[in-house]
C-alpha cells in the first residue's frame, strides 16, 4: 500500500470530506491509518440496566421518551430513557441533536458511555449508539468494534468506513523500520482486534515504532552537533567571581551549578546545546545574563531572543541595570528607533549584548562575532526561527534555550536526548510561598472581600479565564462576559482584559500598561502565562481552575508572588463543589517538577510537552514515561546505527525522523 497516496482514492471520501480531513491534518493514507481508535466497544459485555454500576457500561435497550431542549448560551440538550427488560434509566446527549431523530422505535440498540449521579438521579452522558441487528449480525467476526475521535462532522461510524474500504491494503502495509517486523499485523490488530489485548500489542508495536523515530532523530542530532566546531568562550573567571561576589543577593547553589556547567561548555570547540529549565521566579534570567557576560570577556557577542517585545524590553531594563557600564547592551525591537544605526553598531561589534524579538532575525541583522545564542521560552519559537538566529553566526555558536515549564526527570532523557540539560529547581531567599485556595463558584463571597483588600493596599489582579467571548454551547466563563462582571463588582478601579486575538501592538501596550501598575485587574486568556515581571500583582483568579492542567496552573500561579509581598491564587472549579485531584494537588504543592510528573501521570506527555521539542513532538501514539517501550526502541536505534543502514534509502522513515531533527542533514 502506497500511504503517501492522498485520502481522495479512499472509497467515499470525496472533495468535501477530503477538505475537512485536511482541517485534521489527514491528508494522506498514512495519516488515516494512523488515526487509532481511542477506545473500545465490547457489546457482548452488555449489563441489564438492573445490574448497572456508576462509571463505563454497555447495555442493550430501547429508547422511550426522547425529546430536545435548547439551553441558554446554545446548548443543546437530547434526553431520553432507555429500557430493557429489568428497568429504565435516563440518558443525555450534549449538542448532539441528531440524536433526536437516530433511533427507531421498538428496536434495540448498543449504549456505551459513563454512568454517574447528576441532578438527582443516575444518568448515562453522551453514549454511541450502535443498532444491535447490525452488530448482532456480524458478531462472530467483529467481536469488538473501535471507537474513532471525530474530526469535524466526521463521526466514528465514518472513520469505520473509511478504515474498512482499505481493510486489505493495510493487511499488506510494509515494515518502516528495519530488522523490525509485524507493522502490518500491528495495524490491523489496532482496527480489526480480535481481542482487546491484541489491540494493546498492535499499539505497542506502533508506538515502539514511533520513539524510535524520536529517539534516532535526538541520537543523529547528538551525532551532527559533535562533528561542528565552534570558537571556543573563555572568560575571566575571577572577574566574573568577582562580579557575583558584589551583588545585592546571593546565588542558589542551582544557579552557580548551572552557570558552571555553561561557562564548562563554552570552554569547548564543539557548540554548546544546553537548555536551562527552572520553575517561575528560579533566576533563569541572572544565569544567562552570567554567560553573556563570559561571552563578552572573551571578545564574542550575545544576543537574547524573547518572544514579545515587553518581555525583551524588561530584559534589557533590568541587565542593564545589573551590568552598567561592563557590558554594552542594545534593544532591538519591531518598535526600536533608529534601526539602521544599531544595526550597524551591532555589525561593527560595538555591542556586546543584543536583547530583542523577531527582529533579531531579520535580513539586515548581522553580527560581527556572535557566539553565544540564548532563546527565552523556546518553545514559543519555531525550527526556523531558532535556525535564523544561530545562521547570524560566522560559525555555529554556543546555544543556550530557556523554559519556565518543568520538565519531569522521567522525560527528560527521551524528549531531549540531543541536549545537554540545566536544572534549578532552587528558588531564590525571600520569595514567598504563594497562600492557593479552591474556590466552589457559589461560594466566592470571601474572595472578592480578600481582592478588595488587596487593591485598597495598591496592588494588582489577574483574572484567568479560558475562552474569549460567548460563542458556542460552552458554560465556561470567558473574557469578555467577566471583565463586565468585575468592572461592576470594582468601579473604583482600572479594569482591562488581554487575549490572543488582539494584535501584538495592543497586546504590548495593555502588558507595558499592567507593568507600570496604571491597570488594577487585568481579565486574561492563558497569553499572560509566561512573561513578564509584575512584583505588585499578588493575586491571581483562575476561573473553571479544573479545565487546565497541573504545569499550566503552576505556570499561572507564577506570574504573583514576584515581589516581597504575600501573594494569594484562587482556583475556581467549573460546576462542582468537589476539587478534582489536580485541584488538590497544587493546592498543597509549590513544586513544580513534582506537580509536572503528577501532571504527567494524570494527563500524559502529548498535551503537556509536545512544544517543547524541537519541532512538534506530535506523539499520537507513545506514551513517553513507558520506560519498556523506551528501552526497546533505544536498543532499536542503537542496531540501526550499528549494522550501518543509509537513512536516504527508508523515505518513510527519513521523513519521520526529519520532524524531529534540529539539523538537516540525514545519513
Amino acid at each position: 500500500m502506497d500511504l503517501a497516496a492522498p485520502i481522495q482514492e479512499v472509497k467515499g471520501i470525496g472533495p468535501k470530506t477530503a477538505e475537512i480531513l485536511h482541517k485534521a491534518g489527514i491528508f494522506t493514507l498514512r495519516d488515516l491509518v494512523y488515526h487509532l481508535p481511542r477506545d473500545y466497544e465490547n457489546f457482548q459485555q452488555a449489563q441489564k440496566i438492573s445490574d448497572l454500576k456508576p462509571g463505563n457500561v454497555v447495555v442493550k435497550a430501547k429508547v422511550e421518551d426522547i425529546k430536545i431542549r435548547r439551553m441558554r448560551r446554545n446548548l443543546i440538550l437530547v434526553e431520553a430513557t432507555l429500557r430493557d427488560k429489568s428497568g429504565a434509566i435516563k440518558t443525555i446527549w450534549f449538542n448532539q441533536p441528531y440524536r433526536a431523530k437516530q433511533f427507531d422505535a421498538g428496536k434495540d440498540y448498543y449504549f456505551s458511555g459513563t454512568m454517574a449521579f447528576s441532578y438527582g438521579h443516575y444518568q448515562i452522558s453522551n453514549p454511541s449508539a450502535t443498532l444491535a441487528e447490525d452488530y448482532d449480525a456480524k458478531a462472530s467476526t467483529a467481536k469488538i468494534q473501535p471507537v474513532y475521535p471525530a474530526r469535524g462532522s466526521i463521526k466514528s461510524q465514518d472513520f469505520k468506513k473509511f478504515i474498512n474500504a482499505i481493510k486489505n491494503n493495510i493487511a499488506l502495509t510494509p515494515d518502516m523500520i528495519p530488522n523490525y517486523e509485524g507493522r502490518a499485523d500491528a495495524l490491523f490488530d489496532v482496527h480489526f482486534p480480535e481481542t482487546l489485548e491484541a489491540a494493546k500489542a498492535g499499539r505497542e508495536y506502533l508506538a515502539t515504532e514511533e520513539l524510535f523515530s524520536l529517539l534516532l532523530a535526538a541520537r543523529l542530532n547528538r551525532e551532527e552537533n559533535q562533528k561542528l566546531r565552534t570558537q571556543a568562550i573563555h572568560g575571566d573567571m575571577d572577574e566574573l567571581k568577582t562580579f557575583i561576589a558584589k551583588l545585592p543577593f546571593q546565588l542558589t547553589n542551582a544557579q552557580r551549578r548551572a552557570t558552571w556547567e555553561i561557562v564548562q561548555d563554552m570552554e569547548q570547540e564543539i557548540p554548546m546545546n544546553r537548555l536551562l529549565q527552572g520553575d517561575v521566579g528560579s533566576g533563569k534570567t541572572l544565569v544567562a545574563a552570567l554567560s553573556c557576560l563570559v561571552a563578552a570577556q572573551s571578545g564574542a557577542q550575545a544576543a537574547i531572543m524573547a518572544p514579545t517585545e515587553v518581555l525583551a524590553t524588561q530584559h534589557a531594563e533590568s541587565l542593564s541595570k545589573l551590568f552598567g557600564k561592563k557590558l554594552r547592551i542594545a534593544l532591538l525591537t519591531g518598535s526600536t528607533k533608529h534601526k539602521p544605526e544599531l544595526k550597524k553598531h551591532i555589525k561593527n561589534g560595538e555591542v556586546d549584548l543584543v536583547i530583542g524579538t523577531h527582529a533579531l532575525i531579520t535580513d539586515d541583522t548581522e553580527f560581527r562575532n556572535l557566539g553565544l545564542a540564548i532563546i527565552d521560552e523556546q518553545h514559543r519559537f519555531g525550527v526556523m526561527q531558532r535556525q535564523k538566529l544561530l545562521a547570524k553566526a560566522h560559525t555555529m555558536p554556543h546555544l543556550l534555550s530557556m523554559t519556565a515549564t518543568p520538565i519531569p526527570r522521567s522525560l527528560q532523557l527521551t524528549i531531549f536526548g540531543d541536549l545537554s540539560v540545566s536544572i534549578l529547581d532552587e528558588l531564590p531567599a525571600g520569595r514567598q510561598p504563594i497562600t492557593t485556595k479552591i474556590i466552589s463558584p457559589n461560594s466566592t463571597k470571601q474572595m472578592w472581600s480578600a481582592i478588595e483588600n488587596e487593591l485598597a493596599h495598591k496592588h494588582q489582579v489577574y483574572y484567568i479565564c479560558k475562552k474569549i467571548d460567548d460563542k458556542g454551547a460552552s458554560e465556561l466563563s470567558s473574557v469578555k462576559k467577566e471583565v463586565q462582571k468585575i468592572t461592576h463588582q470594582f468601579p473604583n478601579y482600572n479594569v482591562a482584559y488581554l487575549h490572543g486575538k488582539m494584535k501584538s501592538t495592543e497586546k504590548d501596550e495593555i502588558m507595558t500598561l499592567f507593568s507600570n501598575g496604571e491597570i488594577d485587574i487585568l481579565v486574561s486568556t492563558t497569553v499572560v502565562e509566561v512573561g513578564v515581571n509584575v512584583p505588585n500583582a499578588t493575586v491571581m483568579v483562575i476561573a473553571d481552575a479544573d479545565q487546565y492542567g497541573l504545569s499550566q496552573l503552576h505556570q499561572l500561579r507564577g506570574r504573583v508572588g514576584r515581589g516581597s509581598d504575600a501573594s494569594y491564587c484562587y482556583l475556581i472549579n467549573s460546576n462542582s463543589d468537589t476539587p478534582t485531584r489536580r485541584l488538590r494537588e497544587i493546592e498543597r504543592s509549590q513544586d513544580g517538577f513534582y506537580l509536572a510528573e503528577v501532571d504527567l501521570k494524570l494527563r500524559g506527555p502529548g498535551e503537556l510537552y509536545g512544544s517543547l521539542q524541537h519541532g512538534a513532538l506530535d506523539l499520537r501514539i507513545a506514551t513517553i514515561t513507558d520506560t519498556k517501550l523506551a528501552h526497546r526502541a533505544d536498543n532499536l536505534v542503537k542496531q540501526f546505527r550499528q549494522e550501518g543502514y543509509n537513512m536516504l534509502e527508508y523515505k518513510e522513515l527519513s521523513d519521520a525522523v526529519r520532524k524531529y531533527q534540529r539539523l538537516t542533514t540525514l545519513n
